[in-house]
């Protein structure tokens, strides 16, 4: 008798070998139907295997359906599968070359001689339904290595050819075959088309092949999969609104910056842009100040020998910026954390001293490829508000706790509420001890414990020196956006030689715990206007307020009552055009000013303003004191 176990520790017995989807069918009608693949629990950890795969020896299998992350992965992968299939129906010279999973979705690269239009997307589409119709099986086949190059090469899918090429001569390679089209994959798919049901192709961008430019470009055609139709539906409703909060539209139409080809991936910051840009900075030096941060400010430029040195010559020397002195090489920083380093040096520290904690508004330079730049996201000249905790090794897990605290609450005056907590460990290339990075890691799992936060783990993810705490937030369309890092370092401090005097009077290397917030301000600040639809709160908004008088005649009053709001601290605005008060109100309410204040003879001869807030609210009338009051009431409450 062969036994399955199951998740919840039931078994089921059975005369011989036996499929995924007999099991399931075996545990009821309704599983049968929704099974898509298995998933295997061995000594060397889950498997996920075809509905069809035979089991011969006793196991613990869990039946996947479209309910379970790995099932929705199924159902993408195989979609990627089902594209190239249509793309082979409608235009038989096209490559196939591969087709991954990537976040909410998939693509599958072609090499092809013209162009896909839009026209071309839309038939692509309409095939991969009729093709789905057909409920075609897929089935998989196994083909030696040699085998299998000599049937794609007759095929005429050179591509696929030289994939195969690169895998170990004398190894087996799978197949997977729907209707008339059959495709290079590990798996597991679906067990027929039929199960794809709710995709949309999303858009063409160019590729080059294997990512190398020196290569052939290709076209990669972008999609999205769903396991319901209401799933998909939310998921191109919340694109939709992501495009209309799109910070690159609303940077122009608000007038806060602008990138240029002369300088690509750095930002040209406009006046209303850079108060943005102030108001977050000195927002983050007061919480430096606050919570016992010295604020520093390390060079630009500094000696590839330091670089060697750290680790990062040879880890990210393809993204720095270099530059050549009196034959010496030099770097633009990509991080600021060498020198923070450089200047604990100077001076003897004690004990007593730490834990020292330095924060530096630094500016750096990446060497990003001009395919990554996105807005002012990605760029590659960035400000972060970088720190660093000097620290003994006792001191790692309170500095730790207290950190994710301030870091929630920065994150809440911002109007993020919703965070994501994830450890990443130690990766396979990387630097210092097992026994080191057990302290680390460790040290990191118990603080967000101790904080009670729930969190994942990421293996493999964590920087080549050390472990670290992902802080990722969620915007108010549910995106997520990894922006807080807390890391810890055991080995960049020693190997620049950085010291303290211990208790005992031996000279002990420190601890180095690096860590952000807001982690690039460009970035974060992208964040906000997307977060808020360019609407930021008053506490933000380049104009906080806008005096706009309905004739000629209010003029004096109405500069009058800005001045006095001046002399309060607001940024605030005046309108004297001889326009109509309606289309003052509309060009003012286009760049999401918080406050209008409208004042006609009646406001005047009473000291009074008519206020409209932000949203077409009519608050009506009320006195100078009485609206501000308002104001810096929300400016302080960050309401």
């Amino acid at each position: 008798m062969l036994n399955i176990t199951l998740p919840d520790g039931s078994q089921r017995q059975f005369a011989g070998p036996v499929t995924v989807a007999e099991v399931a069918a075996a545990i009821g009608p309704g599983l049968a139907k929704a099974a898509l693949a298995g998933k295997l629990t061995g000594a060397g950890g889950d498997k996920l295997v075809d509905a069809s795969h035979r089991i011969d020896a006793d196991a613990r299998l869990a039946i996947v359906t479209d309910k379970d992350p790995d099932g929705l992965e199924i159902i993408r992968h195989s979609t990627a599968h089902l594209l190239a299939y249509a793309v082979k129906e409608l235009f038989p010279d096209a490559q196939v070359t591969i087709g991954p999973v990537v976040e909410h979705g998939f693509y599958y690269d072609f090499a092809y001689k013209r162009p896909f239009t839009p026209e071309d997307l839309a038939a692509i589409e309409k095939r991969m339904g009729e093709l789905a119709a057909k409920n075609e099986p897929v089935v998989r086949r196994v083909l030696p290595r040699d085998e299998a190059i000599a049937y794609f090469k007759g095929q005429g899918e050179h591509y696929k050819a030289e994939i195969i090429g690169s895998i170990p001569a004398g190894e087996d390679v799978s197949l997977y075959r729907e209707g008339g089209f059959e495709d290079l994959c590990r798996g597991p798919h679906v067990p027929s088309t039929g199960r794809l049901k709710h995709f949309k192709l999303m858009k063409v961008a160019g590729a080059y092949w294997r990512g190398d430019q020196a290569n052939e470009q290709l076209q990669r055609i972008y999609g999205t999969a769903w396991a319901t139709k209401d799933e998909l539906a939310g998921y191109l409703r919340m694109l939709e609104e992501a495009e209309k909060r799109d910070h690159r539209k609303l940077g122009r139409e608000l007038d806060l910056f602008h990138l240029d080809e002369h300088s690509p991936g750095t930002v040209f910051w406009h006046p209303k842009g850079w108060t943005v840009w102030q108001e977050v900075e000195q927002y983050m030096r007061r919480v430096y100040r606050d919570n016992g941060y010295l604020e520093v400010k390390g060079p630009q430029i500094l000696d590839r020998a330091l670089w060697e040195k750290t680790g990062h010559w040879d880890k990210y020397r393809d993204n720095m910026f270099t530059t050549e002195s009196e034959k010496r090489d030099y770097a633009l920083k990509p991080m600021n954390c060498p020198g923070h380093i450089l200047i604990f040096k100077q001076g003897i520290k004690s004990y007593r001293d730490l834990p020292l904690r330095y924060g530096e508004f630094g500016n750096c330079h990446r060497n990003e490829p001009t395919g990554g730049l996105h807005g002012i996201m990605r760029v590659r000249a960035f400000t972060q508000d970088d720190g660093h905790v000097f620290c003994t090794e006792d001191m790692i897990l309170p500095e730790c706790v207290a950190y994710t605290e301030l870091l929630q609450k920065v994150y809440a005056d911002f109007g993020f509420k919703d965070i994501i907590y994830k450890v990443a460990t130690r990766p396979a290339a990387r630097i210092g001890s097992d026994a080191i990075w057990d302290k680390a890691e460790q040290a990191l799992m118990e603080s967000l414990k101790r904080s009670g936060c729930d969190f994942e783990i990421a293996p493999g993810d964590g920087a080549f020196y050390g472990p670290k705490i992902e802080y990722t937030l969620k915007d108010a369309i549910g995106r997520p956006w990894q922006c807080g890092t807390m890391q810890v370092d055991f080995s960049m401090a020693e190997r620049l030689g950085a010291e303290y005097v211990a208790e005992d009077s031996s000279r002990r290397h420190p601890v180095m715990l690096h860590r952000a917030i807001v982690g690039s301000l460009e970035r974060f600040i992208g964040i906000l206007v997307e977060q808020h639809a360019g609407a930021l709160p008053a506490w933000l908004a380049p104009v906080q307020a806008v005096v706009a008088c309905i004739s000629e005649g209010q003029a004096d009053y109405a500069a009058d009552v800005a001045k006095a709001l001046q002399k309060q601290g607001v940024r605030v605005g005046v309108d004297l055009r001889p326009e109509k008060i309606t289309y003052k109100i509309r060009e003012h309410s286009l760049q999401k000013v918080p406050y209008i204040l409208v004042v006609g003879d009646k406001e005047k001869a009473n000291g009074a303003v008519a206020v409209r807030a932000r949203g077409n609210q009519d608050l009506g009338v009320m006195s100078q004191q009485a609206f501000t009051a308002r104001l810096l009431g929300d400016i302080a409450t960050k309401a």
